[in-house]
């Protein structure tokens, strides 16, 4: 562990308390958090965005991450864990309702305010619960539990397009006609507007959730760690190190975790998009984000199994960043006409489905295999010795989600100016960065 909670080891009962209540916030961040990839297509069509303008969703959900990651450490500090918390799925809730008003004007900037103010709520949650589960047990075992929390949060990422789309995508290839017949500009726009109001309902919903969860969370007892404290391991040689700057290693973590957030959100935000770029329906098209979440589901389960006993936390993130490459390269050069069928069964209704699957998308797909240790893998190896000051560097892994809101920008515009296939040349030097902390950047020492 990288600090004084190793002093004071904390009960079994306790232990299984705080890893239930963050599994469930893990839940909640998959579910909010990957919506975006079935709100990209529905608001470049509800609000006639291009592409590069649709993927401002990511831009404004993960960029408060970077603007409020340091405010949330400054209140978690104040508030402790818990009741940072809770403040944060109020805050979240806030920015659920915000959707109402942008669905009714239906006006883009709107809906991207309420994406920012959830992604504010968010960056307090993350910012507590990444160090948590990390110092809650043994620092070797780190990436298992994370590992576990990935489980929950891509559970939730690959059933929450199906049920929102579910909603607001119903009958979609009807909408796509009436608005291709639709002449007149008084028609159009009607149709716009009675589609933007299909999302009020769902975010009420998950208003009210967020709501009940954060004052349940005040009456749950979830045993609070110190994390200001040192280990004796660590203690001595950070005793001459009076700021975050000191620990080369956790800085160059939290930019290749900025390339990182990058790619995992190109690999689950912009599939769906990308399916139907390829001339592929929407009724098989809004499961290819499930597809990448089962991938991450799949990968979060080897390293439960595999870490720590016969695979080291770098050497899973080295794997990670190696298979990266190779599924980029094969998202990028198979022919997109090159097809498959394969049976697919609802995650939610659990009907059967047939789905049609260009073999790119399937390599897309497969991304979210390679991302799904790096981010258990990273945290250990960023807060690795950091002692009292881990809270400022949970809050700046946090910030290094905005990731997230700049590089599938890029892909966005490389979508517009060159095609949706080629606009995955981005995520390369992503993988690669990845590479280089997993050999070498992991082990940059401070004086």
């Amino acid at each position: 562990m990288t600090t004084g909670a190793a002093a004071a080891p904390m009960s079994r009962r306790n232990y299984i308390v705080g890893m239930t209540v963050i599994a469930i916030f893990f839940f909640i961040f998959g579910f909010i958090t990957w919506l975006n990839g079935i709100l990209i297509p529905f608001l470049r069509t509800a609000c006639e965005l291009t592409d590069f303008q649709a993927y401002f969703v990511t831009t404004a959900f993960y960029i408060s991450y970077f603007v409020m990651s340091l405010p949330s450490s400054a209140v978690l500090k104040k508030t402790g864990f818990k009741n940072g918390m809770s403040l944060g799925l109020w805050v979240m809730a806030v920015g659920a309702l915000i959707f109402i008003p942008a669905a009714l004007a239906r006006n883009y900037a709107i809906f991207l305010l309420g994406l920012f103010v959830q992604g504010t709520g968010m960056a307090l949650l993350q910012t507590a619960s990444n160090p948590y589960v990390t110092i809650i047990g043994p620092r070797e075992s780190a990436a298992k539990r994370i590992s576990m929390m990935g489980i929950a949060n891509k559970f939730a990422g690959a059933i929450a397009p199906i049920i929102l789309g579910a909603h607001i995508l119903r009958d979609s290839h009807v909408l796509d006609q009436q608005l291709a017949e639709a002449t007149d500009a008084m028609v159009r726009a009607g149709i716009l507007d009675q589609l933007a109001t299909r999302v009020i309902n769902p975010y009420i919903i998950m208003a009210v959730i967020l709501v009940a969860l954060g004052m349940l969370l005040r009456f749950a007892h979830l045993p609070e760690v110190d994390t200001d404290a040192e280990e004796p391991s660590v203690g001595e040689t950070n005793i001459n190190k009076t700021s975050i700057w000191h620990f080369p290693h956790m800085i160059v973590g939290a930019v290749a975790l900025f390339f990182y957030v990058g790619v995992e959100v190109i690999a689950g935000d912009t599939i769906i998009r990308y399916g139907q770029s390829l001339s592929i329906d929407m009724s098989s098209a809004k499961y290819f984000t499930s597809l990448t979440m089962l991938g991450m589901i799949l990968g979060y389960i080897c390293g439960i199994i595999l870490i720590p006993r016969m695979l080291s936390q770098v050497n899973a993130l080295r794997i990670s960043a190696i298979l990266g490459v190779i599924f980029t390269f094969g998202a990028i050069l198979t022919p997109a006409g090159q097809q498959i069928t394969m049976p697919f069964r609802d995650l939610v209704t659990f009907e059967a489905v047939t789905l049609t699957i260009p073999v790119t998308v399937l390599f897309v797909a497969l991304m979210g295999l390679a991302n799904a240790l790096v981010w258990p893998s990273m945290w250990p190896l960023a807060l690795n010795g950091v002692g009292r000051f881990t809270k400022t560097a949970s809050a700046l892994l946090v910030m290094a989600v905005v990731g997230g809101a700049l590089i599938p920008l890029i892909y966005g515009k490389m979508a517009d100016i060159f095609s949706t296939q080629a606009a995955y040349w981005v995520c390369l030097p992503c993988y690669l960065i990845l590479l280089y902390y997993s050999l070498h950047g992991y082990r940059l020492k401070g004086r």
